[in-house]
């Protein structure tokens, strides 16, 4: 018998082998290896870094030659804007659930997987907004792309700023509206495509756009769009992913920035930038829409609930924000340092004072080689090239947080600079 089940082991082996053979030669290979040497001969292949510490503003990252071996970076590049990924008591709220929930439910929440502490944050989120009801999801990602199809039919218009996030895109596709999309945060644009909507007879109107544009640091002007929104009856939906939590004066965000809380009338946003870093996403608005997508929003009613550890850690630092422990004086303070000093070299910014600093190089090859060359320096940026930006567009994106210190704030700054007179992007310093 032994003999026999080894024979047959071995069988099964090389018949896996003859399949991936076959797998592997057959036309799709070629097409995908010819795409994959496209992008590197165009300077836009992307390879992951491996960080072996967690996420704080100087983390270690391994060697790509030798796994052994690490260097210390100072992180500029991270969505972790309030530096709470790694904050004692994030980390100790998620191990409380962990203890006391498990580490997840293995279902989705109309079945059996609604604990009370995926009702509370909700309360906690709906609390926060001063809205009357919140529905968690696995990511933002999810959040935008359950909602549409659930509020929007053939009858329907939706009115999308031509710049907003890669979720909103894939989310709109998934519905029936007709589409708009107007001009990045050009209200007169906006205007325009509602009145062609009006003219097609919409049954609704919706606004879709960011709150803040991820590849740009631009603020949407939430305060003239809510005039025109009113003006045309429209309801304005805002993903706010890269405002929660720190942007407005007490971090609820871009309507709070511009004083417009109660003009919005849907936020969605994430759990895994500002607000602790792990994962999740969630809407928030009335009851009565909470209570249609938790019905019929199908990644949430297909997807298992938040795990209890990641609930934790977001309870915990929507609990920072509310209490005024979250530090954005500095983390204000070290965007206005950073933007400062690139502006005043030379460099092109662009942004809205945004602790998303897109420096501005143009071309895919030089932000890839002038990223490696920051690393070597000891500071973690990433080069961003089409498609995830417009062709002619690369950058590198610098992201500021409230964890990094002055020095390494003007440390990366430096760095910046020495780099950039060197290649020629900015004057040398006796042209200055």
């Amino acid at each position: 018998m032994f003999h026999v089940n080894r024979s047959l082991r071995t069988l099964s082996r090389i018949s896996l082998a003859n399949t991936a053979t076959r797998r592997y030669s057959s036309r799709i290979h070629e097409i995908v290896a010819n795409e994959l040497q496209a992008t590197r001969d165009a300077g836009t292949f992307k390879s992951e870094r491996v960080i072996t510490t967690p996420q704080r503003s100087t983390i270690r990252v391994q060697d790509p030659n030798n796994q052994s071996a690490t260097t210390p970076q100072i992180n500029m590049c991270a969505n972790n804007y309030l530096g709470l990924s790694d904050h004692p008591a994030v980390v100790a709220r998620a191990k409380e659930y962990l203890d006391t929930h498990g580490a997840g439910l293995s279902s989705v929440r109309f079945i059996c997987g609604t604990q009370d502490i995926h009702k509370k944050l909700e309360k906690q989120i709906s609390d926060f907004y001063g809205t009357e009801d919140t529905i968690l999801y696995a990511s933002c990602f999810d959040a935008n792309g359950g909602i549409f199809e659930v509020l929007l039919n053939e009858q329907d218009a939706i009115i999308s700023d031509a710049l907003n996030h890669a979720s909103i895109i894939d989310g709109v596709r998934l519905c029936k509206a007709k589409r708009f999309r107007y001009q990045n945060c050009d209200v007169e644009d906006l205007e325009k495509q509602l009145q062609a909507a009006d003219s097609q007879g919409a049954r609704l109107k919706m606004i879709a756009t960011d709150g803040v544009f991820s590849m740009d640091g631009k603020i949407a002007p939430l305060d003239k769009i809510c005039d025109i929104a009113e003006k045309y009856d429209a309801v304005l939906f805002v993903d706010d992913c890269h405002a929660t939590g720190f942007l407005g004066k007490t971090g609820r965000g871009t309507p709070e920035y511009f004083g417009v809380q109660d003009r919005v009338h849907i936020v969605n946003s994430t759990l895994g930038k500002a607000l602790g870093g792990a994962a999740g996403g969630y809407t928030t608005s009335t009851a009565d829409i909470i209570s249609l997508l938790r019905n019929r929003s199908r990644p949430y009613l297909f997807s298992n609930s938040l795990p209890s550890p990641v609930v934790g850690a977001a309870s915990a630092a929507i609990q920072l924000v509310d209490e005024g422990k979250a530090g954005l004086d500095h983390l204000w303070a070290n965007t206005h340092l950073f933007r400062g000093k690139l502006k005043a070299a030379g460099f092109t910014v662009n942004g809205d004072n945004h602790p998303i600093t897109p420096v501005m190089l143009g071309d895919a090859r030089l932000a890839a080689e002038f990223a490696d060359e920051m690393l070597q320096k000891g500071i973690y940026v990433v080069g961003f090239s089409y498609p995830v930006v417009p062709k002619g567009q690369a950058r590198i994106r610098v992201q500021l947080s409230a964890a990094h210190t002055t020095e390494e704030v003007e440390k990366a700054a430096d760095a910046f600079i020495e780099i950039g007179r060197r290649r020629g992007v900015i004057p040398s310093a006796n042209k200055l």
